[in-house]
């Protein structure tokens, strides 16, 4: 310091020597210099040579503020000049300084007294705030913006009136008041009062931001009123730009100007309106410093390292930013050239140490300058075998060399691109050993700094943070997570960053080596003495990388980059590789890959990160480089894995939103990667496990059986093989099991912190001991960690994690430290550590957080999804092997269906494998028990949400579990009694005689012409089948409906074995499915068959199916108009069929299997054709209706030639009345079987036979017919008006138009069942005789009328009618008598297809019925009305007391209710029979008086009527209050009940948002709650503050207000959505949108405007909901439908 003074222009700074003692003089202020008593503590070489007047002024401010004894803040934008300043003014006037760096982690005990224990007692050591005011020095308060809001009033007094009470009993007294007391009292006297002389020379001087500008706590006015204030702004324009071209003078001076006019204006008023940070302009200077080595570089990127505004503005703000460097010229990043790559590195000797020369080429010229660099040797560049260089990572690298220069760098880049690495790499080159210090969330500034520990004796001491360490030692430091980390706990490291000091709890100070040097000159002491005295050099090598995530644009949490961090380093973006340069990593990594594989995986990652598309941005960040490199690693190992299911798993495919995952796919087929049905899944039953010879073999991979020292530690558990899916935790449990492998387990919960995954502090007489968590111990042992429940822990807790698993290093809070490789103090892994972590998906309705979001790419991801159907079957038959299959198959396909929903987000909670098996156990126990009632121990817990026991009970009620069905809800058809079997007359079958009655039929055969095949799509559609008996018991036993649309018409529908086959016509499809399936196969065929045939087509359609050996092939016939052609399929199981037209006289019978057509031609005109037997068919005569038996040869065109003989058949009535002859509907092809026979004809007969249905009749049998020739008996059942054709009027379309007689007569012989079914219109049906006088029959499409000969009982079964009506009825009508058609199923059922489209099946037969209904009721459970009775065994004497007796009447009278004597019947609570919850049963041997069992369960229908009048009042009040009429509530209704589940699934999900959001967090420092860990220290030397509590965290101050979200929905309000309304409904539709909206937003208004906006033709902004209007009610809401 040279003694003349400095000359700074107008004010002078002087140093006086008088006989006084040395004066400082600033311009004309002196100030009189006292002697320090502790040199080491002024601050040394902060004067520069020449200062600015700017800080002159600054300088002299402050004096005339010390000289009236006031207290200063300089306030003033970030960054390290208002510090400067302070220490300058200090350094000036010779004052020790006490320096204190704010953070939210201050607390009072840290500025005025904290205790420490030495040898067993508590004493209290003062802090900077009273040694400064006892000592007579300065405190420096740095970051008052940053202490928590009440810490600082602690010091008002002190700086007020100078007067401060000690917690050791203490007083500080100001300087005048101790000294007028010293005069009447002597210093022993004050001493023992405890009062301390604060000195006249204690001055504070705070140094703080200004808030509101930037983030912080405002000051509290108090506090505030007591200091002077200083703006000091940044220097002035011409001061900075002298400054600057002395530092560059190798830079041209336009350049300096214009980078510095750049920096002004972005710190302008108008930026900051633009919320851009300010630029850095403290920075500068080091940035020249670089471009005076390198005048070549770009100015731009320069720009970008010191504001690296690309990353961290949004559009708006990059434009504004690239406007400002247009408007100076400092666009020049394109034209000049930036380094390529480090040439070479080489250690300087000499002085000082620690020294590389590097040297980086650029523009073809290699450039070398001396760097900073660490102790061990360097190593040339490219020379690491783990380390693939790229010319994207040289060129990074010889940037960080330049920017290594000058300042600490931080590394932004996404996770997962190679940040750490190539930080390592950095480090390697230049000899630096690394500190990797892992940031999270709630870190404190101790955590950074220095943390409390107890020595063995019990004395509190403080142990130096690995960065302090780190910085003594001049290692490389890697702060990593930087953006996690609060900003309040960063401020501590900013004195560090930007002047190498520190001032550290204990009193330690850290000084910047040259500072350092220069106080050990001028004091003349050796390096111990200055140790002795706590100051201890930074080491000159030291330096800083940060790593860090780039900043969310627009969010408000992780906004992490502002003005203050900006001043702190150097920014480098690592942008993600270059598809090229990503491969050759890759390849270099992983040399054995499939070159394929990488292309597949380069490709789709590429376009991912491509996309604009904020979806598929967010998946290119799960195929971040890091799990590229996992994927092939895996690829390499298993090259048979496809790509896809890696990709899949990496991005947890399963778990995404459908949104997201429908991207992905498109995604993936874009990129061509197929996915090839995964090998895994289709071959899951060949994986199997086998332990042998110490190798475990699972499929095709095998490892060696593990040898633990403990082996109580591996989990041994029930595992059923060869079944996915019994949970996370029993595979993981399974799995170790096999590899003999002990594990440590971990379950993380809320409040798990970062020092209860790593260790567990306890107190054991008064010293500290550390308890190593399961995760230490794992590292140590080698064992497994299994930690579950990670997505419960916070994110920032968990990411600690990232070190331990991609460089095997994490630091403890002892101080001991995880290690790969040995080192003292540490501890090394295990080679056989591994983790297992299991969480939940992330996402509602798991309340968890996103763990995968976080950390999902250091881990091998995979999504355990439940098991498949019959996986899931398999293995719920090994828990209840008795279950009956039918019952598990129900479970699986209704639990199957909720996972379904709740992927889906219709229900909220994820129905498990877990429960199914809790459900199965208990009916294995209690099989008596029914399905229905323990189906409730799973769903009882959603019994009180209406909406989600609707969705719930609907899809059990689905899959046939009859929840909420009681055992006497049976609903089966009225019966009513069948009219008595006649004998009506004979059937003479003509034979011989005379050749009249017997003609011969020529018949001549030729090929059958094929053309085809034709390809034709199958699409496969999910059919929502319901089963019907969920409810009640009804001979329905499924429905579903087939995908047609509404102007299909359904023709025909047939059956064969368990296939059901629908074809419709306009235009014409075949629709195939299973009867127990669940999906509908649609082959649609218009391109087959012709449009139109003679100008008018009315289409109709017959399907007959195949029987072996073409099983599943079906025949479609089309009939053609005038004249028809007719098919009879009776025998198409044996595949021929017969063909004729209607008045024709030939038959066509067409054999499939030998291709042949055989023509008979006839004498006669046909009317119809029945095949009785294969060898017999009946024909019948038009216009006349007689009757012909024509037998054929078995098999057509035989040798022998049979010719086919016609055989007339005479019809004989027993007596006159209307004859038999009327034409038969249907005839079976088979005979009855002959018990059925014997019960139908009321007589034991054994006889060939077949039934005939007609008009007439319910049923004929013809005795002895088609075989015997004797004259044929006819019984029949007669009706007592015969059917009539055709249907009543319609109730939509009026009277029906149609002439002639239906193309098919729903008509089915079951003669296993003994049945006859037949379907007719509501108008042919007895309706009064089947429903009671004041019960309105329902709507149907028509009535089965099913005739049981066996029980002589006639029954008729409504058919519902179906919600949807074709226009075509016209055409309809020509099908079928009723809106469905018909076939038979199964011996005792047919299924109807009405016109709707809806399949329903019926079951008929009394047997199946019977049997059905007992599976039913066991269903159900048996619930007979017989009590509950509890009975207690006594054992020999001991007897029970506990339930009420009741008092024992002397008298024995007898009691009824009540609740008070012992021995009554139908009393409560007390012993006795027939009650209400009494303890057990007590017979005083009166008659009983049971109450029955119904009559316990049920209410009384008063308080029911009370119950629904009360409701129904309350809802007719509420309409009053809102003055909405009841037909408006309807109308409205109609809206809302449409929309009620998506509603409920809105409201569900904004819950979830809801709940994230009100997440309460831990407030630290608090005097009552829990004890925090961290604070045990604190705790014994008798803190108070040492509590944590949840609470809710206030947000922080300057961040931005949480303003609730804007949504606009438009809706089209144009005159087509109402003229086509009535084709598609879609008016209809977007008001129910609406209403959607509206309802699921009622209550969120905190959190969601919203406006509802129309557009037509009329306008774009027709306004019907302003947001700040929002409707309230349902007629506010039915208004804004209106309108619409």
């Amino acid at each position: 310091m040279c003694r003349e003074g400095w000359n700074c222009g107008a004010h002078e700074v002087k140093l006086l020597n008088t006989s006084s003692g040395d004066t400082v003089k600033i311009g004309e202020i002196s100030y009189v210099l006292k002697t320090p008593r502790n040199p080491e503590l002024v601050p040394v070489n902060h004067m520069t040579e020449a200062l600015p007047q700017m800080v002159t002024q600054h300088l002299r401010w402050i004096m005339q503020k010390d000289l009236l004894g006031q207290d200063v803040f300089l306030i003033g934008p970030p960054g390290p000049l208002r510090r400067s300043v302070a220490m300058q003014y200090l350094e000036l006037t010779k004052r020790e300084v006490e320096y204190v760096a704010l953070s939210r982690d201050t607390t009072e005990t840290d500025l005025k007294q904290r205790r420490e224990i030495r040898s067993g007692t508590a004493f209290y050591i003062d802090q900077c705030a009273v040694r400064a005011a006892t000592e007579g020095r300065i405190l420096v308060l740095e970051g008052l913006e940053k202490a928590e809001r009440n810490v600082l009033p602690v010091l008002n007094n002190l700086l007020e009136n100078r007067e401060m009470q000690l917690e050791d009993g203490r007083f500080l007294m100001s300087a005048q008041r101790y000294d007028k007391l010293l005069e009447e009292h002597t210093k022993e006297e004050l001493d023992a009062w405890k009062i301390v002389r604060v000195s006249e020379d204690f001055r504070v001087i705070a140094l703080g931001l200004p808030v509101p500008r930037y983030k912080g706590n405002p000051l509290d006015p108090p506090l505030r009123s007591r200091f002077q204030a200083r703006d000091v702004y940044y220097l002035p324009f011409k001061d900075q730009l002298e400054h600057l071209y002395r530092i560059g003078p190798n830079v041209p001076p336009e350049r300096v100007s214009q980078l510095l006019s750049f920096a002004t204006t972005l710190c302008s008023q108008e930026s900051a309106s633009l919320s851009l940070p300010d630029f850095p302009v403290d920075n500068l200077p080091a940035a020249l410093a670089v471009l005076n080595l390198f005048p070549m570089l770009s100015a731009q990127q320069l720009v970008q390292r010191l504001y690296p505004y690309e990353v961290m503005l949004g559009k708006e703000g990059r434009t504004a930013v690239e406007g400002v460097l247009r408007r100076f010229e400092l666009i020049d990043g394109s034209t000049k050239p930036s380094p390529t790559a480090v040439v070479s590195v080489e250690s300087v000797n000499g002085d000082p140490a620690g020294q590389a020369a590097v040297t980086l080429n650029i523009t073809n010229q290699n450039i070398t300058f001396q760097v900073p660099a660490g102790t061990r040797p360097s190593r040339p560049p490219k020379s690491s075998p783990a380390f693939i260089s790229t010319p994207t990572h040289d060129r990074l690298l010889a940037e960080m060399m330049q920017s290594h220069l000058v300042k600490d760098i931080c590394l932004i880049g996404a996770k997962g691109c190679g940040k750490s690495v190539i930080a390592r790499e950095f480090a390697e080159m230049l000899g630096y050993s690394i500190e990797p210090i892992m940031l999270y969330q709630d870190m404190t500034a101790r955590d950074l700094l220095q943390q409390r520990y107890t020595l063995p004796n019990g004395d509190t001491a403080w142990r130096a943070s690995p960065l302090v360490t780190a910085a003594q030692e001049g290692k490389l430091v890697l702060l990593d997570g930087i953006h996690r980390v609060n900003l309040g706990t960063l401020a501590v490291l900013s004195r560090l960053l930007h002047d190498r000091e520190l001032a550290l709890y204990d009193g330690t100070r850290l000084l910047r080596w040259d500072r350092y040097q220069t106080l050990k000159d001028e004091l003349k002491l050796t390096h111990q003495e200055l140790q002795d005295r706590s100051i201890f050099p930074v080491h000159p090598s030291f330096r800083i990388i940060a790593l860090a995530e780039p900043p969310q644009v627009g969010s408000t949490s992780q906004q992490w980059l502002g003005p203050e961090i900006l001043t702190m380093f150097l920014f480098h973006t690592i942008k993600p590789l270059a598809k090229a340069e990503e491969t050759a990593v890759i390849q270099g990594m992983i040399p054995n890959v499939p070159k394929e594989a990488v292309e597949q995986l380069q490709h789709l990652t590429h376009s991912l990160r491509k996309s604009n598309d904020p979806t598929a941005l967010s998946l290119a960040s799960s195929l971040s480089t890091r799990q590229l490199l996992r994927i092939c690693r895996r690829l390499s190992q298993y090259p048979e894995e496809s790509v896809a299911h890696a990709v899949n798993k990496a991005c947890l495919s399963r778990f995404l939103p459908s949104l997201a995952r429908s991207a992905l796919q498109k995604s993936l087929v874009n990129c061509s990667i197929e996915d090839q049905p995964d090998p895994a899944s289709e071959q899951s039953h060949l994986y199997t496990c086998t332990v042998k010879d110490g190798l475990l073999t699972i499929g095709n991979v095998s490892v060696p059986v593990y040898s633990p020292d403990e082996k109580m530690k591996v989990p041994d558990v029930l595992f059923y093989e060869n079944v996915q899916g019994v949970g996370k935790n029993k595979i993981v449990d399974r799995f170790l099991h096999l590899m003999n492998r002990p594990r440590e387990y971990l379950q993380l919960h809320r409040d798990t912190t970062v020092q209860t995954l790593t260790l567990q502090p306890s107190v054991r007489d008064g010293i500290i001991v550390y308890e190593d968590s399961p995760l230490v111990k794992a590292v140590k042992m080698g064992h497994i960690l299994v930690i579950d429940e990670a997505d419960k822990a916070p994110t920032n807790v968990t990411c600690i994690l990232k070190t331990l698993v991609e460089s095997g290093e994490m630091i403890l809070a002892d101080g001991r430290r995880i290690v790969s490789a040995g080192r003292p103090n540490a501890i090394p892994m295990h080679p056989d550590f591994r983790m297992i972590v299991l969480a939940n998906r992330p996402g509602f309705p798991f309340l968890g957080n996103d763990f995968f979001g976080a950390l999902g790419d250091i881990f091998s991801c995979h999504a355990v999804d439940n098991p498949k159907p019959q996986a899931e079957f398999a293995m719920l038959k090994q828990y209840g092997p008795n279950v009956p299959d039918a019952i598990l198959q129900k479970l699986v396909a209704a639990f199957g269906e909720l996972r379904a929903m709740a992927d889906q987000g219709t229900i909220t909670y994820p129905y498990s494998t877990r429960e199914v098996v809790n459900i199965v156990k208990h009916l294995q126990k209690f099989p008596d028990e029914g399905l229905a009632n323990v189906v409730r121990n799973v769903f009882d817990f959603d019994s009180y949400n209406k909406d989600i026991r609707e969705v719930l009970i609907a899809a059990l009620h689905k899959h046939g579990i009859p929840i909420g069905a009681k055992p006497t809800s049976v609903h089966l058809a009225k019966e009513l009694p069948l009219p008595d079997c006649k004998m009506a007359g004979y059937w003479t079958i003509s034979q011989g005689g005379s050749t009249r009655r017997k003609l011969l039929c020529p018949t001549e055969s030729h090929q059958i012409d094929i053309k085809g095949p034709v390809f034709l799509r199958v699409q496969s559609y999910p059919s929502e089948r319901h089963e019907s008996r969920s409810v009640s018991f009804t001979e329905e036993q499924a429905h579903w409906q087939i995908p047609m649309n509404e102007v299909n018409i359904v023709c025909d529908v047939t059956t064969a074995n368990d296939s059901i086959y629908v074809a419709t016509c306009n235009p014409v499809s075949l629709y195939a499915m299973k009867e127990k399936g669940d999906s509908v196969q649609c082959v649609e065929l218009y391109d087959i068959f012709p449009r139109t045939i003679s100008g008018v087509w009315q289409p109709f359609v017959s399907v007959a199916a195949l029987g072996n050996p073409l099983q599943d092939q079906v025949v479609l016939h089309e009939e053609q108009v005038c004249p028809a052609y007719k098919m009879c399929k009776e025998f198409a199981h044996k595949n021929w069929f017969l063909f004729y037209k209607e008045n024709g006289s030939q038959l066509d019978v067409v054999d499939v299997l030998e291709g042949q057509v055989h023509t008979i031609s006839l004498p006669i005109n046909l009317k119809a054709v029945f095949l009785v037997a294969e060898d017999r068919w009946l024909l019948v005569e038009s216009k006349t209706d007689r009757k012909f038996l024509l037998t054929k040869p078995m098999h057509m065109g035989a040798e022998d030639t049979g010719v086919c003989q016609l055989h007339a058949i005479s019809e004989d009535a027993v007596n006159t009345g209307f004859g038999t002859s009327s034409a038969p509907q249907e005839v079976s092809n088979e005979q009855l079987p002959n018990e059925n026979l014997s019960t139908a004809l009321g007589q034991k007969i054994v006889s060939p036979n077949r039934v005939l249905c007609d008009t007439n009749t319910y049923a004929n049998v013809i005795v002895g017919f088609p075989d015997l020739m004797s004259p044929n008996e006819v019984y029949s059942f007669k009706r007592s008006s015969p059917i009539t054709e055709g249907r009543g009027p319609d109730m939509f379309f009026g009277t029906s138009k149609r002439t002639g007689p239906a193309k098919r007569v729903n008509c089915v012989c079951l003669l296993g069942a003994n049945q006859v079914v037949r379907a007719l219109p509501p108008t042919q049906v007895p309706l009064t005789e089947i429903y009671p006088k004041d019960v309105t029959p329902p709507m149907t499409a028509a009535y089965l009328e099913v005739t049981d000969l066996n029980s002589k009982k006639l029954k008729y079964i409504p058919v519902p009618r179906s919600s949807s009506v074709s226009p075509y009825t016209v055409w309809i009508s020509k099908v079928s008598d009723t809106d469905v058609v018909m076939a038979p199923l199964g011996s005792g059922g047919v299924v109807t297809v009405d016109m709707g489209g809806y399949v329903r099946l019926w079951e008929t037969g009394l047997d199946n019925l019977q049997r059905s209904l007992l599976e039913w009721r066991n269903m159900i459970g048996s619930e007979d009305g017989r009590p509950i009775q509890i009975t207690i065994q006594r054992d020999s004497g001991l007897d029970v007391s506990s339930p009420k007796h009741g008092q024992i009447d002397p008298k024995n009278a007898p009691h009824v209710g009540g609740n008070q004597w012992a021995g009554g019947t139908g009393g409560r609570d007390t012993a006795g029979l027939g009650g209400k919850g009494g303890p057990y049963r007590l017979d005083a041997g009166h008659k009983v008086y049971q109450i029955s069992q119904a009559e316990k369960d049920a209410v009384p229908d008063e308080v029911k009527r009370a119950a629904r009048e009360m409701g129904e009042k309350a809802f007719k009040q509420r309409l009053k209050e809102i003055e909405m009429s009841e037909y408006d509530a309807t109308t409205y209704e109609r809206f809302s009940g449409a929309v009620r589940r998506q509603v409920q699934s809105l409201r569900i999900i904004l819950d979830s948002l809801q709940a994230k959001g009100k997440e309460r967090q831990w407030l630290r420092n608090q005097a009552v709650g829990e004890l925090d860990d961290a604070k045990i220290i604190d705790g014994l030397t008798g803190e108070k503050a040492i509590y944590k509590r949840r609470g809710e965290l206030e947000p922080e101050l300057g961040s931005p207000q949480q303003k609730p979200k804007r949504l606009r929905l438009l809706a089209d309000v144009s005159g087509s959505m109402y003229r086509f309304n009535g084709v598609d409904g879609r008016l209809e539709r977007s008001m129910e949108a609406v209403c959607m909206v509206m309802e699921a937003l009622e209550n969120y208004e905190h959190k969601f405007k919203y406006d509802i906006v129309g557009h037509s033709g009329d306008g774009f902004d027709i306004e019907l909901v302003r947001c700040d209007k929002v409707p309230k009610n349902n007629k506010e809401r039915l208004k804004v439908l209106k309108v619409q």
